[in-house]
């Protein structure tokens, strides 16, 4: 799909707010109400909008941890790759998992209630024999930067 400035203009506004209204994003981007709202469909309909979520401040939820974890899986077959990512889908704690290229298979991303609770996930991932060999553990101790929005100038050449 060919993107023109207009949609590039229209997914860098619903990235940073995902929540305007159809007039205010159209005010963003120069167009009228009718026109923007048909680039919105037609890049949801293509796949490039996959969707508008909220991002919650966790601390005001209560206490928790945030982990990356470093996965080697014990067999490099493709029936492995699927068991584990499989696998993966059924925990809800696992709010992101990237096949890597390189050193690790897998890059996961954990939210837990605590330190116990997280280890007690792991404990369940060992027992269930879902191909896992080794694992390193990254405790987040504090958000620096953390930005939904792609770079878009720099994807496109623009820099």
């Amino acid at each position: 799909m060919l993107l023109d400035a207009r949609d590039i203009a229209i997914l860098a506004a619903l990235a940073r707010d995902g929540r305007m209204t159809n007039a205010a994003l159209a005010d963003a981007v120069g167009l009228s109400a009718s026109p923007c709202w048909e680039r919105v469909r037609r890049l949801r309909d293509a796949g490039v909008i996959e969707g508008v979520h909220a991002r919650i401040a966790l601390r005001k939820l209560g206490a928790h941890v945030e982990v990356f974890v470093t996965v080697e899986l014990a067999d490099h077959t493709a029936a492995a790759f699927r068991g584990f990512e499989a696998a993966m889908a059924r925990h809800d704690e696992v709010t992101g998992c990237w096949a890597l290229g390189g050193g690790f298979d897998y890059l996961l991303h954990v939210v837990t209630r605590d330190i116990d609770s997280y280890q007690a996930l792991i404990d369940a991932m060992l027992e269930a024999r879902i191909g896992l060999a080794r694992y390193f553990t990254y405790v987040v101790t504090k958000t620096v930067k953390h930005s939904a929005a792609p770079p878009f100038a720099a994807l496109l050449g623009e820099r």
